[in-house]
């Protein structure tokens, strides 16, 4: 099992300076992989900048969207912005990429809600061109740079029948967000069924998330931040949420027997603490 942790770039008041503090404690405990998260209409910092700021500070440990929200951007931009961070930092960057669900999203990028699907197939497949060096949008010659490894592994999210089969066609795996397990694990047989009938190779890479807030006093803060960041849907995030460090080492457990190969923790509150917390709890 692969254990993940979050940058804290979508805490509210967390100061710009604690994103690349963060990612050097967590490559320092060993984390296998540094996460960030996505929002347009929010005041999270953006996830891909966010992930350069930790690559500057760092030397192996995994860079990962989880996820981005591919669909509100444009592809050929996004596919490079992509590729030049997965070259400045020697080949760590993984993408997890979903369509997204918010609507004021969609608004504020002046992209269409309702065509969001069609769009983010035709985005996958844009990226990819792109970083093989095809010819995009019009352009006469390539656009790069090329990605360290020729192309960047996708984990796609999303629960949909179209989710699944995404995965299939061109993605490395499927990221289960922080949905309950009685959930994923079905979704996790679909994932595998898929993979297989669509004659790919090897196993698909299955991650899952949750968010933790670990010690004494910080679970008022926590609640409120997760209730900002999801609104409706905070009830149900906080109700997978670790308060403990064997809540933590029971949801590795869990997502362990769901066929899980890694888990992310998110933090709720941007405090440098939580980074040893978590890594005392479950490394």
């Amino acid at each position: 099992m692969r254990i993940g942790i979050g940058l804290p770039n979508a805490i509210p008041g967390t100061p710009g300076s604690l994103v690349a503090t963060w990612a050097a404690r967590a490559e320092e405990q060993g984390f296998a992989l540094l996460a960030s998260i996505d929002r347009i209409v929010y005041g999270n910092g953006e996830p891909l900048a966010s992930l350069t700021a930790a690559a500057a500070v760092t030397a192996t440990i995994e860079l990962f969207t989880d996820i981005l929200l591919a669909a509100t951007r444009q592809p050929v931009p996004l596919a490079k912005q992509a590729a030049t961070l997965d070259w400045l930092s020697g080949g760590r960057l993984t993408l997890g990429l979903a369509p997204g669900g918010r609507q004021d999203d969609f608004a504020v990028a002046g992209m269409r809600f309702t065509n969001r699907g069609r769009r983010f197939d035709a985005t996958l497949d844009t990226m990819v061109q792109t970083w093989r060096g095809e010819l995009v949008g019009g352009a006469n010659r390539p656009i790069g740079p090329r990605p360290a490894r020729g192309e960047i592994p996708m984990l796609i999210g999303g629960t949909s029948p179209q989710a699944i089969a995404r995965v299939a066609r061109v993605g490395s795996g499927w990221t289960a967000g922080s949905g309950a397990g009685d959930m994923i694990g079905p979704l996790i047989s679909q994932v595998h069924q898929a993979w297989g009938a669509a004659g790919r190779s090897g196993t698909p890479r299955i991650s899952r998330l949750t968010y933790f807030a670990l010690g004494d006093n910080v679970r008022a803060t926590a609640e409120a931040n997760l209730h900002d960041y999801y609104g409706p849907r905070a009830d149900a995030v906080l109700s997978r949420t670790c308060w403990s460090p064997e809540q933590a080492r029971a949801f590795v457990a869990n997502a362990d027997g769901l066929g899980v190969g890694e888990v992310v923790f998110f933090p709720a509150v941007g405090d440098l603490s939580q980074v040893d917390r978590l890594a005392d709890a479950v490394l």
